[in-house]
């Protein structure tokens, strides 16, 4: 393979991907030329999309920000990525960046679509930038304040962020529920409370429910105090859900709304931008408890096997993070075995 040349990760049929040779152009004077390092698989999003179940209705509004292709496939999608700059404006050259791009080998961008990484974060923990980014903005757009009661429901890598970044509120008793008890564990590590579905605390002043079941947004409406709000950061694709309204729902006053990324949350949407909000994100990024959080990682050579186990039988994988080598191969490889899919906490 050229230089001019790089390798891709494209859906190409519902359950199927694999990686495809691309051309790759010069960067203009107001490009940038991006060596990838690492990138994550948002393993919620990302199943979906690779199992084929986004809503037709959804097709514009789920687009990736450098998606290729359209829904259901062929497509190229993902948007968390972390490279260097190796040819681009002075200020850049050289720079480890996050950019919201699909699992590519190399790649050129706008350079406003790129962010610097602190130096003070890890190049391979910055692939957790956009999770976290969805997590805050999440905790917006439940009203969470100082001294509340917050249960986060869904110990995935969006609800691990949230409980994390909530449990740096002074006063907030935060507790993550999950079904899975090894979850206990990501919560101590994240400094916060931890609870089975069955042994979880009620009357919670804030509730963010991430674990993408009816069951959950459920247990989530049964979790919260009166007049609380109940935040959705759950995305079902095609699954219908069904909730039990004729409870408490209403003699509780309570507030079921969603969040959703694409958008900054109300209150805050007057002063920020997506910029600024990914770069408080990346920002953020600086705490090593958070590497608890990625648990899985393989080289990109692999992702058209892995992508079918992660959206399948993903097991306690969290975040899985992509590896990229910094030369380019001669040809697209074959596929290789999970290289590491255990708890690092």
């Amino acid at each position: 393979m050229s230089r001019d040349d790089t390798l891709a990760f494209w859906v190409v049929a519902s359950g199927q991907g694999e990686l495809r040779r691309e051309a790759l152009p010069a960067p203009s004077s107001t490009e940038a030329s991006v060596q990838a390092l690492y990138s994550g698989v948002s393993r919620g999003t990302e199943a979906l999309v690779f199992n084929g179940r986004v809503p037709e209705s959804e097709y514009p509004r789920m687009r990736a920000p450098f998606q290729v292709g359209d829904f259901p496939a062929p497509v190229k999608y993902g948007y968390a990525s972390v490279g260097r700059v190796t040819q681009g404006p002075a200020d850049l050259l050289g720079r480890t960046v996050f950019c919201l791009y699909p699992h590519q080998q190399r790649y050129v961008v706008q350079c406003e679509a790129l962010h610097v990484v602190p130096e003070t974060v890890p190049a391979a923990r910055a692939v957790l930038a956009a999770n976290l980014e969805t997590a805050l903005n999440g905790i917006w757009d439940s009203g969470a304040a100082a001294g509340d009661r917050v249960a986060v429901i869904g110990g995935g890598s969006v609800g691990c962020l949230a409980a994390w970044l909530l449990g740096r509120i002074p006063g907030c008793e935060v507790e993550l529920i999950d079904i899975n008890p090894q979850r206990r564990t990501i919560a101590q590590a994240l400094g916060v409370g931890f609870a089975q579905p069955q042994h979880a605390r009620g009357e919670a002043d804030a509730v963010l429910h991430a674990s993408g079941s009816a069951t959950g947004l459920a247990l989530a409406l049964r979790l919260a105090a009166f007049e609380a709000t109940v935040c959705e950061l759950s995305w079902y694709g095609t699954q219908p859900v069904t909730l039990a309204l004729g409870e408490a729902f209403h003699s509780r006053r309570l507030t079921l709304r969603s969040s959703q990324v694409g958008s900054i949350a109300r209150r805050q949407r007057e002063r920020w931008d997506p910029r600024r909000r990914m770069q408080l994100a990346l920002s953020l990024l600086t705490d090593p408890a958070l590497d608890v959080l990625i648990n899985s990682e393989s080289p990109f050579e692999s992702l058209p096997e892995i992508m079918q186990r992660l959206a399948h039988a993903p097991g306690d994988v969290l975040m899985h993070r992509v590896t990229y080598g910094e030369s380019t191969p001669a040809a697209a490889p074959s596929s290789r075995a999970f290289s590491r899919a255990a708890c690092t906490g």
